[in-house]
């Protein structure tokens, strides 16, 4: 007997072995990420923190001249800071530890330029420390950015600044337990303050920082944190800082091109097919216009559809998203950050509520080796290490999903198991509607994850087919879902003559008022343009009344009403088409400048009537592969034409990688002429465009 249960076990193991060698698993195809590069694409969604001397000097770009006593935060809470976080679903945060002023918020051993010289906590504070021990309370990731580029250090430019920037590298990720991410910015040389030097310090940024040598002093402190940025990085830029990846969105790249400068940044926003390199893409945006806190964009956070949409067009197309978050001057999230972001978080909790597909019988075209292990109900098991594969060569497949009964869809999630590599060019989802299959997205790529968005459909199966592949067909999860209705909000515009008109998506009734209170359905009914030239705070939403649904509340301030503003006078190029400038619509522009006008260039502006304003806006062009970015300006108030005041000049910090609406603050004054100096341009530029200048009122 003993002998017979010896052998059934030796056949039973025998059998086991021999099975497992018969499963004939895909292979890897091209590029694959490191387990490293796993962790970091699971995260999906978090935060990035600005916060630093330029929140209270109000800049987006400190110059390197400010007083470290100017760092004095009222009610700094870095616990209030991780609860939002987590709150909101995000998995950890990036904190601006040193931006281009070269301010440090942690006390460094190298420089006096720091929170050690500040009258916060008496110098002996430490934002990172506190915010690292924030972090492991509630449970998030930590990751920090240090600014290659320093506006302030005297020996920026020579060898010696890149031994204190690694000797605060080191600090960074010694003494504050495990940094997810080390984050570096692409702005590298140019003015500055120096030590006092004020001029301008031009470097190659590939070779200036020896990257292949920084990277390495990283891994050996950290192997366990991934570098985004410049040199040969682990994840990349996704080219603009409107938070959107490129629908067709490869995790690869041709890095070494990308290195050699052969790369536009453009192309980082769909990376590239043909790839050597696993270099996925992270979506980093602002809540609001800016990147620090401005009180000036308290009511200009962004709205809760820009949001919803950002989520979709990063997330749901195959790249993390990074949300900042501006803390202000007390050193908290503002509440309307706050709120907005709580808006957002339930949204995306509705609409991936109840997934749809687990429970259906589901059946595919191929399956790898007629293998179980790799069927297609691995799809729906909930199990990410699970995956179906065709046979090796079939690189067009479907899989069908039968429901019991007819069921609503508006969202379909698709991920490939990319433990593989990236394999999908192009696909197709049908839902069989009343016995016809109808095609609701034809797409291409899918990587990590793909959310799609599509028109509600109440089907009785799904058709999910892969029409195009590099290589065999390896997916891990389809989803869908059935997302209540979001109504967009309604668009309210005001021309020059003072005409409001307002549209909505849909055919959705509007309703609105013009005294700042929320509006309801009991509002004011939108039946066709209407007068209104007067200062304001219009409110509007659109309503589904069939759903009875509201959208989220629009608001526009409307300023002073440039019915009676005109041009009077402009430096170069032709008066009559400057006057696009003052004609409330940002998508007309003047372009002027060129080799025989060479700067300054202006523009001068009657309002008609003396008024009372503390500020003013520039509005660059939107749209088009030239947008003609202001870089310098000035600006002149006066009440005569005959004696100006200058009340604003410097920079627009940043305008070239995010071109919005620039505010600038100054002292209330009251003016009736306007003198708008144009210095310099971005780059080399000769010409410059403005989309809309506009007053801030008191």
């Amino acid at each position: 007997m003993k002998k017979l249960f010896l052998l059934l076990n030796f056949f039973s193991i025998f059998y086991f072995v021999h099975s497992q060698e018969l499963i004939n698993e895909p292979k890897p195809f091209g590029p694959v990420p490191t387990q490293k590069q796993l962790d970091w694409q699971e995260m999906e969604f978090y935060a990035f923190i600005h916060f630093s001397l330029n929140t209270f000097t109000n800049k987006e770009w400190g110059f390197g001249d400010e007083s470290p006593q100017l760092f004095s935060p009222t009610d700094l809470d870095v616990r209030q800071w991780a609860r939002i976080v987590k709150d909101a679903g995000m998995k950890g945060i990036i904190l601006v530890a040193k931006h281009h002023d070269g301010f440090c918020l942690w006390p460094s051993a190298y420089t006096e330029r720091s929170v050690k010289n500040s009258p916060w906590k008496n110098g002996k504070g430490d934002v990172v420390k506190e915010l690292a021990e924030a972090c492991k309370e509630y449970n998030l990731k930590l990751g920090l950015y240090l600014s290659p580029w320093d506006r302030n250090h005297p020996q920026y430019g020579k060898p010696e600044y890149i031994t204190y920037f690694r000797n605060q590298l080191k600090e960074l990720l010694t003494n504050h337990g495990d940094v997810f991410e080390m984050w570096f910015d692409g702005a590298n040389g140019g003015d500055g303050y120096y030590g006092g030097a004020n001029e301008i310090r031009k470097i190659n940024t590939m070779e200036y920082y020896n990257w292949e040598e920084t990277y390495k002093m990283i891994y050996n402190l950290a192997p366990n944190t991934l570098v985004w940025g410049i040199g040969p990085s682990e994840a990349r830029w996704i080219g603009n800082e409107d938070g959107y990846a490129n629908k067709t969105n490869w995790s690869l790249l041709r890095q070494k091109d990308d290195l050699a400068g052969k790369v536009h940044y453009t192309e980082y926003m769909s990376g590239h097919e043909d790839g050597e390199k696993w270099v996925s893409g992270e979506a980093d945006v602002s809540i609001r216009p800016g990147w620090f806190y401005h009180a000036a964009e308290d009511d200009k956070v962004r709205s809760l559809d820009e949001l919803v949409d950002i989520y979709y067009k990063s997330v749901g197309r195959n790249a993390n998203l990074l949300l900042n978050l501006p803390v202000d001057k007390r050193g908290l999230v503002n509440e309307n950050d706050e709120k907005r972001l709580k808006e957002l978080v339930a949204v995306i909790k509705a609409d991936f509520k109840t997934e749809l597909l687990r429970g259906t019988k589901v059946k595919a075209s191929n399956i790898r080796d007629n293998n179980r292990l790799f069927s297609a109900e691995n799809l729906i098991d909930g199990d990410k290490n699970t995956y179906w594969a065709t046979d090796d060569g079939v690189k067009n497949a479907s899989i069908e999903f039968q429901f019991e009964k007819p069921t609503a869809i508006n969202r379909i999630l698709l991920q490939e198991y990319i433990k593989l590599g990236q394999r999908v060019k192009a696909f197709t989802v049908e839902a069989e509607v009343d016995g016809e299959w109808l095609i609701v997205a034809n797409e291409t790529t899918i990587g990590y994850k793909r959310i799609l968005r599509i028109n509600r459909v109440k089907a009785t199966a799904l058709r999910v087919s892969i029409t195009n592949a590099k290589a065999n067909i390896v997916l891990s999860e389809i989803k869908a879902y059935n997302a209540p209705t979001f109504v967009k909000m309604p668009i309210v515009q005001r021309d020059k003559n003072g005409v409001v008109t307002m549209e909505t998506i849909g055919g959705n009734a509007i309703y609105y008022t013009v005294d700042g209170t929320e509006p309801t359905e009991k509002s004011q009914l939108y039946q066709g343009t209407f007068m209104f030239d007067k200062t304001a705070v219009v409110k509007a939403i659109a309503r589904n009344t069939s759903e009875q649904i509201n959208s989220a509340v629009k608001t526009v301030k409307f300023g002073l009403s440039k019915t009676n503003w005109k041009i009077w006078k402009v430096s170069s190029g032709d008066i009559k088409e400057a006057e696009k400038v003052i004609d409330e619509n940002p998508e007309t522009n003047w372009t002027f400048g060129d080799s025989t006008h060479k700067f300054p260039q202006e523009v001068f502006i009657d309002m008609g009537k003396v008024s009372k304003i503390k500020g003013f806006s520039y509005m660059p062009l939107q749209m088009g592969d030239q947008l003609n970015l202001i870089s310098n300006y000035e600006f002149y108030t006066s009440k005569d034409a005959k004696k100006w005041t200058k009340q604003s000049e410097g920079e627009f910090s940043n305008i070239k990688n995010n071109p919005i609406e620039q505010l600038k603050i100054f002292k209330k004054v009251k003016a009736r002429y306007l003198r708008f100096v144009a210095l310099s341009a971005i780059g080399k530029g000769e010409r410059v465009s403005i989309g809309e200048l506009s007053v801030i009122e008191e």
